[in-house]
């Protein structure tokens, strides 16, 4: 039975997907494995890829910039994801990009590929575009004068957890009560969530073979971005006032955006330059070759809050490789509206020796370093009307789910592996700690991490003004942690 299935499987086209380490790619990778989809993913570092792939999904090695490379991957393709841009690049993107383009377009006509499905901008043509947009639909021309059948969506802005525009927005809404904007917060979108865009790139599998055509894809609603932010601000429950000025030059906007936001300056300023122009549809004729319905841009902003709530994030834009990879700054790393303080330690012994520390923690036991900083954050807490320190726990040795834990409350249990804790004390945000263990019988390593979702401007103050503090008491924490489970290892 086990080959009969096999073998079936072997028999359906065969699918390439470039871009499976980006935002967008990633998150369609997961989609496309879950439909049951025969994988190819083309990955410069392959071993960025595999921890995220399926087991049946192929990883291989390649370039869009180097074309022998990609000979090898695009054989016995049937249809091709082409998802990957330069934007990030230190070089002449637009080079990179027309470069990348034209070799991906000679291997897929050479190894007879049957379909191209390509993600592009949208942006009226006959406008004088900005470099990012004009290279966009540079390779689409690129694409489709390789006489391969090419279907190229362009879209707006993408809203989701993770996304380079809705970071943009969160961290601007987040940090600036009062915003000195230019004018391209006014700039008219068609803002698209991030769920309608990956149905629009699976559903494309299933058009009629041999079709060529451009679609403009967007929401079901017309958006500014000064539009977009107030009305995340208002469904974070923030007040927000934004004063538009006219004398901020994309390379001066890009400078203020890579100061109060984690976009990189220079991706700042390739992307500011595209938003002076309006990117909305004037064409709907995706509405009637697709199934889908697009959602409007307050649905979108609602879902990726809660999305972000129920898991950190899928992926995100500055994953891409060409992003030029996930930088540490002081305060931590910002994911999302949230930012996350992690750690690791290693032991020698097994995770259940490992973990026992961990589901002792709090109570009689205390928090390993600092206890009496810890009493002193609970009369502190008191004071504002908070629970403070006072409710102890209730069991000793095993936490359950949904149980008080001093001032926090057992949100994740899983035995010798994994510990959330939600904070229940006063603070102008939300806050998580979890240990996170795995080993094996030689030694194990334990993982803290500190998430913090502030509110405004009081929660950054917040979490800057304590941080030198929580690096302190974290560390000799997790020391703690390491000392007794060596300890108890001994004893036992």
């Amino acid at each position: 039975m086990s080959n009969s299935t096999e073998n079936t499987r072997d028999e359906r086209p065969l699918i390439l997907l470039t871009g499976a380490t980006g935002y967008v790619g990633g998150r369609l990778l997961q989609n496309l494995e879950r439909g049951g989809q025969r994988l190819r993913c083309l990955a410069r570092n392959p071993a960025t890829l595999s921890s995220k792939a399926a087991a049946d999904t192929e990883v291989v090695a390649g370039d869009v910039l180097d074309s022998a490379s990609l000979s090898v991957a695009l054989r016995g393709v049937h249809t091709a994801y082409y998802l990957v841009h330069s934007m990030g690049s230190v070089g002449d993107f637009e080079i990179e990009d027309r470069q990348a383009a034209q070799n991906f377009a000679n291997a897929a006509r050479a190894a007879g590929v049957q379909k191209i499905i390509y993600l592009g901008g949208l942006g009226e043509s006959e406008d004088e575009l900005s470099a990012h947009l004009r290279s966009r639909h540079e390779v689409g021309r690129i694409l489709r004068e390789s006489r391969v059948p090419v279907i190229e969506f362009r879209a707006s802005i993408v809203i989701g957890s993770g996304s380079l525009s809705f970071e943009m927005i969160r961290a601007l809404v987040e940090r600036l009560p009062i915003m000195i904007a230019p004018r391209w917060v006014a700039t008219p979108a068609q803002p698209i969530a991030i769920e309608d865009l990956l149905a629009y790139l699976a559903e494309a599998l299933e058009l009629p073979a041999g079709l060529t055509q451009t679609f403009e894809i967007g929401g079901a609603e017309q958006a500014s971005y000064g539009e977009i932010m107030q009305e995340y601000a208002q469904q974070r429950g923030l007040r927000r006032f934004i004063i538009p000025v006219p004398v901020l030059t994309p390379r001066l906007s890009s400078l203020w955006l890579g100061f109060v936001t984690p976009l990189y300056a220079r991706v700042g300023q390739k992307l500011i330059e595209s938003l002076r122009h309006p990117t909305v549809l004037k064409d709907q004729s995706a509405l009637h070759f697709f199934k889908v319905r697009p959602r409007g841009f307050r649905e979108a902003i609602a879902r990726a809050t809660l999305n972000e709530d129920k898991e950190l994030v899928q992926t995100r834009w500055s994953d891409a490789l060409s992003s030029a990879g996930r930088q540490r700054g002081w305060g931590g790393v910002r994911f999302g509206a949230r930012i996350i303080d992690s750690r690791i330690t290693c032991v020698k012994c097994p995770p259940a020796e490992a973990f026992a520390p961990v589901r002792r923690i709090g109570g009689k036991t205390g928090w390993y370093y600092g206890d009496w900083l810890w009493q002193l954050r609970g009369w502190l807490d008191l004071l504002v009307g908070g629970v403070g320190m006072r409710r102890g726990r209730s069991d000793p040795e095993s936490p359950k789910v949904g149980s008080a834990l001093d001032f926090w409350r057992v949100e994740a249990f899983e035995p010798e592996r994994r510990l959330r804790l939600s904070a229940e004390m006063k603070v102008p945000g939300r806050a998580w700690l979890e240990f996170e263990v795995q080993g094996d019988k030689e030694a194990s390593f334990i993982r803290q991490t500190a998430f913090f979702d502030p509110v405004g401007l009081p929660g950054l103050l917040y979490w800057y003004a304590l941080y030198p503090l929580h690096q302190f008491i974290f560390a000799g924490m997790l020391r703690g942690i390491a000392a007794a489970a060596m300890r108890d290892g001994k004893v036992s």
